[in-house]
């Protein structure tokens, strides 16, 4: 508001004139404050990471029928029958939508099924088709079973079992490649059509891309899967066919062809990996693709095109391992893998090199790697934000616990899914915060890392860092304005503090609007000491219900109201903000902090299904009620 009013008094054509001149003298400034912002106001929610049945796995495990087409309808509200037969619609349209299906063989099974002339022509086609004709590729029998061997059967049979069927099925990861530069150019250019025919710049976007993934046994490179998106349209997408490990299977390469896709065709493009808790120990190892330690060429080169990684998704989370964060109590949360579950057994009964391998699996620990990397060669290769998103193969992109399709077609909703694959996570979402609703926009917040990540329910996260910060900021009706101006948002560089100042943080979640209230706001910190030693710590900064911490620093439990598939929101609160400034903070030291919030319990989707389908015993292990959370992408501390 303005300071001063300025008076005018009208009697004569000259007072008139003159009022127009003073008019003109108060500037070009627009009475209209949101002209001057900025700053982006908008969260967008989205899937980076969604496979159909033109991918060799989703099809080969009963995606026969959900195209690209039917998964943005889906995203975009639309109601689409699923392989079991009923009809499936998100209760809220998503903002955004990468359909990431694998590049290598992309395509081949839909047009194997269409019969595509130029595919039966080639060599790999005439020996695959005889196979084809010969399997049962339906999933109905699984889908539809009248009891739980029989769906066993079925899935031995169908999904997971030997045999031609299934060497066809897993040869198309390893050696039978369509190399039909013709058949390859005719899929991708169907692929950016699929995505530019439902682009609606300012209600959705749909983004070009699709998945690089080298094999889960490969030994360099096991489960190191990339998922490739491009900014822009077919127009630059398109120029240049998708990178697969039938190019490559070495990461290096791929960004390679990252930079030739940018240098070649002036377009943009970014690669996310995912999945790093199943890398066998080598997502964030410090070791190039032939196992040499790591420069700094190579930190710049990984920092310049990964700049998010998918921290949590339907086959488990990836923020922390409870064996490398013992001291954090809601570090064992939708863990994996489950069968074995090593970390609870005795540290003398378990693998030697378990805990060295977690370390280089998770997201947490990955961060402080990269500071102690930062350190010794002056660039943090992992130095990233944090997404959350599906890997779902069925075209459905929910991850709702109360309408939760399954990681792959044969586990779509059936009697038999929660008894067997209860391990599975409902998966997740990305949160951008960006100007507006289109690729450009999109794209860009990605790249700055103003994103965060949440196991599926869409809470309102904001996080600024900064040394300004008064404790009456965090009641401000303009928190926003107040933490862009005076700071920087989520994944930002803070650097040489004050003398005698520790950075203090903004903070503001608000809890899903149609979910569940919140438990409590956490910060986590990590940081590495001048011995070269790497530590981390929680702090929690905002408790619901007027609780506190003890003289232990212990929090009492928020509660539990979850009764079957019914909870209340009696407990938590719908609003948590909170200005925080580093206690133990260390003017010297470089370090790393972003924000955990954490929901009430509510009700997990092994609990829905029991409900919907009667079932009397799930294993014992199988949890029926979950504290979904968020996380946000870190501000980073350079002394």
């Amino acid at each position: 508001m303005r300071a001063t009013v300025r008076r005018f008094v009208v009697s004569t054509m000259a007072g008139i004139l003159g009022l127009a001149a003073a008019w003109a003298a108060v500037g070009e400034e627009s009475y209209s404050p949101p002209v001057a912002r900025d700053f982006p106001d908008n969260v967008y929610w989205g899937d980076t990471h969604l496979h159909t049945n033109m991918s060799v796995d989703a099809n080969g495990m009963g995606n026969r029928q959900l195209s690209p087409d039917d998964a943005y309808r889906f995203a975009k509200g639309e109601s689409v029958r699923a392989h079991n037969g009923q009809q499936v619609r998100l209760a809220r349209p998503l903002d955004f939508l990468v359909v990431s299906d694998h590049a290598v063989n992309l395509g081949v099974m839909p047009r194997m099924q269409a019969r595509d002339p130029i595919l039966l022509a080639t060599e790999v086609g005439q020996r695959w088709r005889e196979i084809w004709d010969e399997a049962d590729w339906s999933p109905g029998a699984a889908l539809h079973a009248d009891s739980r061997e029989e769906w066993r059967t079925a899935m031995r049979r169908f999904g997971v079992g030997s045999g031609a069927q299934q060497a066809f099925f897993w040869r198309a990861w390893s050696t039978d490649y369509v190399a039909d530069e013709t058949f390859r150019r005719s899929v991708w250019d169907e692929v950016c059509a699929n995505a530019e025919r439902h682009y609606q710049p300012g209600t959705f976007t749909s983004f070009i891309g699709y998945e690089w993934t080298p094999a889960t046994g490969d030994p360099k490179s096991p489960n190191f899967h990339r998922n490739v998106i491009f900014e822009g349209g077919p127009e630059a997408a398109c120029q240049l066919l998708p990178f697969s490990i039938q190019d490559s299977n070495n990461v290096e390469d791929l960004w390679a062809h990252l930079e030739r896709y940018e240098r070649e065709t002036g377009g943009k493009v970014l690669a996310i990996p995912h999945n790093g808790n199943l890398s066998n120990g080598r997502m964030f190892r410090p070791e190039d693709f032939d196992g040499n330690p790591i420069d700094a060429d190579y930190a710049r080169v990984r920092k310049r095109w990964e700049p998010i990684y998918e921290m949590t998704q339907i086959k488990g989370d990836g923020e922390t391992h409870p064996v490398l964060s013992p001291n954090d109590e809601f570090a064992d949360f939708e863990t994996w893998p489950l069968h074995e579950r090593p970390h609870r057994l005795p540290v003398d009964e378990r693998p030697g090199d378990f805990a060295d391998k977690k370390r280089h699996e998770y997201a947490r620990s990955a961060l402080m790697v990269g500071l102690d990397l930062k350190a010794r060669l002056g660039v943090n290769p992992f130095k990233f934000g944090m997404i959350g998103a599906t890997d779902a193969h069925t075209g459905l992109a929910t991850a709702d616990e109360d309408n939760w399709w399954g990681k792959h077609t044969m586990v779509e909703v059936n009697p038999y899914r929660a008894v067997v694959t209860w391990h599975y996570a409902s998966g997740g979402y990305a949160a951008v915060w960006a100007h507006e609703n289109t690729r450009a926009a999109i794209f860009a917040a990605m790249q700055r890392r103003e994103v965060y990540a949440t196991t599926g329910p869409r809470m309102g996260v904001r996080f600024f860092g900064g040394f300004d910060f008064a404790e009456a900021d965090a009641d401000r009706a303009d928190l926003a304005a107040r933490g862009y101006a005076s700071g920087v948002p989520m994944g930002g560089d803070l650097t040489a503090a004050p003398a005698g100042r520790a950075p203090g943080f903004l903070i503001r979640a608000v809890k899903d609007p149609e979910g569940a209230n919140l438990d409590r706001v956490q910060i986590i910190k990590g940081w590495r000491d001048a011995d070269g030693d790497i530590h981390e710590r929680v702090y929690d900064v905002a408790l619901s219900d007027g609780r506190n911490a003890d003289p232990q620093g212990k929090v009492a439990p928020v509660g539990n109201t979850v009764e079957g598939t019914s909870y209340d929101n009696s407990i938590g609160d719908p609003e948590l903000v909170a200005v925080w400034y580093d206690p133990d903070f260390d003017h010297e030291a470089l370090a790393f902090y972003y924000v955990r919030v954490l929901q009430i319990p509510t009700p997990r989707w092994t609990a829905y299904d029991a409900a919907f389908y009667g079932l009397d015993e799930l294993p014992e292990h199988a949890p029926l009620a979950i504290q979904e959370r968020a996380y946000t992408s870190p501000i980073w501390y350079t002394p």
